[in-house]
């Protein structure tokens, strides 16, 4: 999810959010562009900076969403989708038209039906390698910024609406791994995956809630179980370390069995709660990643949605024009060439779409807070 630049800066959510659009960008650049190995094992487990950024959503989603609830003013429902569709669909409406209107720059890849994007549906069934196939991911997050406040404001009407909340929580977790269960069976049960294992499950929206509703669980137990919450992030620098411990654990399961059985119906979850302790530590005022403030992850934070929707292709059509010049595609200044243009090309959309659009939101769709 876009950082908004008009929200408080926390250094640990920055400094989280620009580790995802660098392990997306290295996976990416493993998988489209590189002729070995790029970026070795980091390349082969960027695919997670997309899990990690699912986490940030749902905890900065659920926690507005929680707060506006818990506000004399309430929660308004059209206002939070105004409030989102300004931050995420510019951008994504002007990379779709690149696709569509630009041939060269979408290449030999074939390109879905514009409607699926339209109604962010194209990830579902989705087969890999097609254009702009990253966008699957904003799919995923625009289902959730659709349904979680409507469930959110369902459970609030009930009597003990605290208890259903978790209940439904818990549920959810139930039930992707049973999905991802019966899916495997009938679909993957191959020793690598193969076409099953994407189409019916990375890319599904129904297998990969996950860590966007661990992210939902933290911003309900910040709003709502305020002592359990301090006491949580008290300890900060032992929930980081808990976190990357976890996080790393979970890096060699994937590594060594990404699409086994166990691993694709308890990986996701367990994946989720290593980055739900790596957000709580950095939430926690006493942990050295909310003191820290790493040198430009504030910026790649605040570009971050604009790399993302534009880095992939980009590389794509760089790799030929640098190949031509002698610079293959592993070596160093070819690779500096595309990170230093991806930034600079993330930073051009943020700057020229993404920020007109906030700035016009500030002024006439005020925050449910307000």
């Amino acid at each position: 999810m876009p950082s908004s630049p008009s929200s408080p800066r926390l250094s640990g959510l920055d400094t989280l959010r620009a580790l995802a659009i660098v392990l997306v960008f290295m996976n990416h650049y493993l998988l489209f562009v590189s002729d070995g190995g790029a970026f070795g094992f980091w390349g082969e487990i960027g695919w997670t900076g997309v899990d990690l950024f699912f986490a940030l959503s749902g905890y900065l989603i659920g926690n507005q969403i929680f707060a506006a609830l818990r506000s004399a003013h309430g929660f308004s429902l059209p206002r939070f989708y105004a409030r989102r569709f300004l931050r995420t669909l510019p951008n994504f409406y002007v990379v779709l038209a690149l696709y569509y209107l630009w041939p060269a720059f979408r290449g030999d890849s074939a390109l879905l039906p514009l409607w699926k994007f339209l109604t962010f549906t194209q990830n579902i069934n989705l087969t890999p390698g097609t254009a702009f196939s990253h966008a699957w991911s904003l799919c995923v997050e625009e289902q959730c910024y659709v349904l979680l406040p409507a469930v959110a404001l369902l459970i609030a009407a009930c009597r003990k609406s605290l208890l259903w909340a978790w209940l439904a929580v818990a549920a959810s977790f139930i039930v992707g791994m049973l999905l991802r269960a019966y899916l495997w069976e009938e679909y993957v049960h191959v020793p690598r995956g193969g076409l099953g294992y994407y189409r019916y499950i990375y890319y599904a929206s129904w297998c990969r809630f996950d860590e966007l509703v661990a992210g939902v669980a933290l911003a309900l137990l910040k709003n709502y179980h305020p002592a359990a919450w301090a006491r949580l992030t008290s300890q900060g620098n032992r929930t980081l370390l808990a976190g990357m411990a976890g996080t790393a654990l979970m890096f060699y399961v994937f590594l060594t069995d990404h699409y086994g059985y166990g691993v694709t119906v308890f990986g996701y979850p367990a994946l989720a709660a290593s980055f739900a302790l790596l957000l709580v530590a950095a939430l926690s005022p006493a942990s050295l990643l909310y003191r820290v403030r790493v040198p430009g992850t504030a910026s790649l934070a605040l570009w971050s949605y604009a790399i993302y929707l534009l880095h992939k292709q980009l590389c794509i059509v760089l790799r030929p024009v640098l190949q031509d010049l002698g610079y293959g595609p592993d070596s160093l200044p070819a690779m500096l060439v595309m990170i230093i243009l991806s930034i600079a090309t993330g930073w051009l959309l943020y700057s020229v779409v993404e920020t007109p659009f906030m700035r016009w939101r500030a002024r006439h769709v005020p925050a449910n807070h307000a």
